[in-house]
């Protein structure tokens, strides 16, 4: 999300899941990851840290079967170099618990119980260039990914096609009336009712 805004990344995804016939995976499971082995962390490429929960909030919304490389869920940086990939997969001791790894927890609790989240199709219904806010669908469920990944908060109006839903991360009902507010840098899964 630095010099890459949501316009690109809602149009990678939608190329790539779109509903068109020519899109690359529709209907495809694949395995998906936001840093590995063989690339810089993602908290080290990102320039606003605080945005860290964005993206897992998108890893986990998104189509696939979302994967977390061992200490990226508590924003452990590491910087690919030529000769050695030593900084990138160190030894930890402990676990190093911190809000990031609750708010993953809460993404992946969310994902496990929703079959939209789990194999839903993909669908574009906003973007801007701090937020996004797109459709997975399956028969009998429906649910929004809504992203603000700005240090502001923002109100946005869209045609939900429903008038409530409940945050399947938070559990708290969600009113489209009026327009849907997103915290400063949050991700919610509202699950239309």
């Amino acid at each position: 999300m630095n010099s890459a805004n949501l316009f690109e990344i809602a149009h990678s995804l939608a190329r790539q899941f779109g509903p068109e016939n020519w899109t690359l995976y529709r209907g495809k499971h694949l395995f998906n990851f936001v840093d590995n082995h063989d690339v810089s962390r993602i908290a080290t490429i990102l320039n606003d840290k605080n945005q860290l929960g964005c993206v897992y909030g998108l890893l986990f919304g998104m189509p696939g079967i979302p994967c977390i490389y061992y200490g990226s869920e508590w924003g452990v940086e590491g910087e690919k170099r030529p000769g050695g990939d030593e900084n990138l997969r160190p030894a930890f001791d402990l676990p190093q618990e911190s809000p990031l790894t609750e708010q993953i927890a809460r993404f992946a609790a969310a994902h496990k119980q929703s079959r939209a989240l789990l194999y839903g199709d993909y669908r574009n219904i906003q973007i801007a260039p701090k937020q996004l806010i797109f459709q997975r669908q399956t028969e009998g469920e429906r649910v929004l990914v809504a992203v603000n990944a700005d240090a502001s908060p923002v109100v946005l109006h869209f045609d939900a096609q429903a008038g409530r839903a409940t945050d399947l991360v938070t559990g708290q009902p969600h009113d489209f009336g009026g327009g849907s507010e997103l915290a400063p840098y949050s991700v919610a899964y509202w699950r239309v009712e």
